[in-house]
């Protein structure tokens, strides 16, 4: 139980830091600002892009996109699709169709073949960047080459996006009910 107590104390901030002669007591370690204020740090904490998934999953958007801006930008592949679906759902921000496209294709370029798949559905169907049928069944076939169970599934139906992702274009584009 005090266990407890302390870490609800640590995480609500409740517990603050304090300077004296031997040093600092109680730093503010393991809190959002902590991991916020590293994205901005000179030298990246490894440790710091996967905390970025926490931050998305309670809600805040924001933060975890500094994280994961940071990371995706220092070359953690596992950071891109991160980014790529902050930006395709936007939260705080008007979702931005293109940029998700450029952080799949920044993927794809580095050999990933969740990348290959990501931006193979965004040349499919036209989302972010010009359709080019042709080439998003080349990602999707590279994507399937390396492994990608998904890509597979797609490409024994056709290419047909619906097969992998059932209404995801529908309920992009449906008319607001009023």
């Amino acid at each position: 139980m005090r266990v407890a107590c302390v870490v609800l104390l640590l995480l609500s901030g409740a517990a603050h830091a304090e300077d004296n002669e031997i040093g600092e007591l109680n730093p503010n370690q393991l809190s959002v600002d902590y991991y916020v204020g590293k994205a901005g740090a000179e030298k990246l904490d490894p440790h710091l892009c996967g905390y970025g998934v926490f931050m998305d999953k309670t809600g805040q958007h924001e933060e975890a996109r500094k994280i994961f801006e940071r990371c995706a930008n220092e070359g953690n592949d596992l950071a891109m699709p991160w980014m790529s679906y902050m930006e395709e759902n936007g939260f705080e921000r008007p979702a931005n169709p293109l940029a998700a496209a450029e952080w799949d294709r920044r993927l794809a370029e580095k050999g990933s073949s969740l990348g290959a798949f990501n931006y193979g559905l965004d040349l499919l169907r036209g989302h972010g960047i010009a359709r080019d049928e042709q080439q998003g069944r080349a990602m999707i076939d590279r994507a399937a080459a390396g492994g990608d169970v998904t890509a597979k599934e797609l490409i024994a139906h056709g290419y047909d996006p619906e097969a992998v992702t059932p209404g995801a274009d529908r309920a992009r584009y449906r008319a607001p009910q009023f």
